[in-house]
This record gives structure tokens, C-alpha cells and sequence, in this order.
């Protein structure tokens, strides 16, 4: 048997499960505000693992993800623990926001400090409670606003128990990116914890794709870690393409961008990506690609100022590979398939 898990003071038994409040911040209206965490403590011993969503408030699919994922049968057979929080920045969410309302990113503010900008405080009061009590994590998210990402795990891939993890995870790409200053995968880095990043979707929006395959990942993730049985079903395993560079093509002018490409498409060096004209069509300047790569993120909306960011091509030795791995993840999550399983319908 293994011991009970205690979150803000709360103690979850061995084979509990319970969903636990844990205060931050007060509204300047004095109503109370709290950070939703479940925990499911299993009855045998193993890894500790956190799910984070909305840690930027405009983020959806992670709830939607971390929702679906709770519902699951097979977590009667969890060994260790599972710590969900579907929505980490309230105070953003509520108010339909990145940001938190002192206008600070929250992944940007990590590991923070107990008396520090409200940012701060919330992202101490996660390291505290959360990750100091987990082992492993994975943080879910999405491009920004009316920024579409193609489903894509970033790690820290020159760790080879997080390469494993991030390949369990059968996202068709893998980025090896660098981390980032106050983000919660760097603080988590800081303390030894190997951690996943999985982008997927745009910013106020539920995708049904990537919502399939955020639960998908996360399940696969758990068995490789041994907190859930091995699988009866054999099926193909996705075989991901780890991208070593990755960058934006920017707006060369503003005007009303007409894009090309969609998110997934495999480019060629000079491959028409958009075009970027007036109002009246007199002046038209091409947005092509600079190098040989796949979309995986672009911006849906069609008004753009000089300098914008329109597409994220990432870069591949075995181009043709990463294509192939981008077409069987389409087929395997289609919306219109049965698997994985969605007993309550998919989001149209």
C-alpha cells in the first residue's frame, strides 16, 4: 500500500480519489477563488504525475483533455498517483485571458515566490503543492489567439527518459526546444523532473483531433511509466519525427494575408505559402518558404501587420519521414473514427 498524498493540507488516501480546492487570490469583489486539483492516489506504489491545462487562461483543450481523461475505467488500475489540474491561471480562464489580470504571463513567472507579483504567488503556490509532490509532468496547451498549432510534444529530447516519454506520447512531431526563462518546464527541469509540453489547437477553441490525441498521449505516457496495465489491443504504434530547428515566417508588409497552406502540409524551399495584399489587390507581395519543412503552426487570421507571425515551419533530416508520421496521426484521430473511444459523442 502506498501512503496518502496530502494537497493544501487535504489528505487523499491510498485507492481515493477527491477533488481538492486550493485557494489562490480573492476577486476585488471579496468572492473566494480556488484552483480545482483531483487527485487519484492509487493503491500501489509508483510515479506521481501532474497534468496541467490552462496555465494560459484562453487555453481549452487541456480541460477538455484532463475532463475525459478522469473519466477513463482503467484508472481503477492506477499504480502511483495522477494530479490534474485543468485549470491552474482561474483568474485568466474566468476572464477569458492569457494572462493573469496584472497583464503578466504565468509561464513566465515560474517557480515564483510566496510574496511576490500576483504571477508569482500563483506560480509558488503550483511548485509547492504540485510538482515538489510529483515525479513526472506534462503540461497541456495550445497556439495562441487565432494561432492554430498542429498537435506537437516539446521536451527536452537530449534526456533519454524524456525522449521515451515524449515518443510514448505519439504526437507525429517532436520539437527539441530549448526552455524558456520562467516557464513551468524549465522550473520543473530545475528539480530533475522530466516533462513534456504537448501543443495542440488555437486559443478559445475545442479540436476534437487534438483532443483525442492529447488523451491518447497521456494514457500511452502512463503505461510506459507502469502506472496502467499494458494494453490489450495491439495496434501500430505512430512512429514521431524529432525536428531540431523550427521557425516563424513573418509578415513582410501589413495587409490581408490569403494563406495557401494548411497546418501538416510538407513545403519545399520558395513553396508558395500566402499572399499578403490591400484592400484593393494593387500591391500583392508573396509569403514563401525559406526552407524545406512541415507546418506545424499558422496564424487564422487573415489581418495582419508587418512583422506578424504567419507560418511555423519546422525542419527535418527525413522530411519525407515527418510527412508520413503527420498523415497516419490525421487517419488514427480522425473526429470521424471510433478510436480512441468518446462515450459522450465528439465536439463538432
Amino acid at each position: 500500500m502506498r501512503r496518502a498524498i496530502c494537497i493544501n493540507g487535504v489528505e487523499i488516501a491510498a485507492g481515493k480519489r477527491l477533488t481538492v480546492d486550493m485557494p489562490v487570490a480573492k476577486l476585488y469583489t471579496h468572492t473566494s477563488l480556488a484552483m480545482p486539483v483531483h487527485v487519484v492516489n492509487g493503491r500501489q506504489d509508483g510515479p506521481r504525475l501532474f497534468i496541467s491545462g490552462a496555465i494560459h487562461g484562453d487555453e481549452l483543450n487541456g480541460v477538455e483533455i484532463i475532463r475525459r481523461l478522469l473519466k477513463l475505467p482503467v484508472l481503477k488500475r492506477l499504480r502511483g498517483a495522477l494530479i490534474a489540474i485543468p485549470i491552474v491561471n482561474v483568474h485568466g480562464f474566468l476572464e477569458r485571458s492569457r494572462y493573469l489580470p496584472d497583464r503578466r504571463d504565468l509561464n513566465r513567472s515560474f517557480p515564483g515566490h510566496e510574496s511576490g507579483s500576483l504571477a508569482s504567488r500563483v506560480s509558488h503556490l503550483f511548485m509547492e503543492e504540485i510538482v515538489a509532490k510529483c515525479t513526472h509532468g506534462i503540461d497541456l496547451h495550445t497556439g495562441g489567439l487565432h494561432r492554430d498549432n498542429l498537435p506537437q510534444v516539446r521536451a527536452n529530447l537530449d534526456d533519454p527518459e524524456t525522449l521515451k516519454l515524449a515518443e510514448a506520447f505519439g504526437a507525429p512531431v517532436l520539437i527539441n526546444a530549448n526552455l524558456r526563462d520562467g516557464s513551468l518546464r524549465q522550473a520543473a527541469a530545475e528539480q530533475g523532473m522530466p516533462m513534456l509540453l504537448y501543443e495542440a489547437g488555437e486559443a478559445l477553441r475545442f479540436d476534437e483531433l487534438s483532443i483525442r490525441a492529447g488523451v491518447n498521449g497521456i494514457v500511452e505516457v502512463m503505461r510506459v511509466l507502469g502506472m496502467l496495465p499494458p494494453s490489450r489491443k495491439k495496434r501500430q504504434c505512430l512512429v514521431p519525427v524529432v525536428a531540431r530547428a523550427s521557425a516563424w515566417v513573418r509578415a513582410p508588409e501589413s495587409g490581408i494575408l490569403r494563406a495557401m497552406v494548411s497546418l501538416g502540409t510538407q513545403v519545399e524551399k520558395n513553396t508558395l505559402l500566402g499572399v499578403v495584399a490591400d484592400p484593393f489587390g494593387e500591391q500583392e507581395l508573396e509569403v514563401r518558404s525559406p526552407y524545406k519543412g512541415i507546418i506545424v503552426g499558422r496564424t487564422n487570421l487573415p489581418l495582419v501587420h508587418e512583422g506578424e507571425a504567419l507560418f511555423h515551419i519546422a525542419r527535418f533530416q527525413k522530411l519525407d519521414a515527418a510527412t508520413a508520421s503527420v498523415e497516419e496521426f490525421t487517419v488514427n484521430f480522425d473526429p470521424d473514427m471510433e478510436y480512441p473511444p468518446t462515450p459522450d459523442g465528439p465536439i463538432v
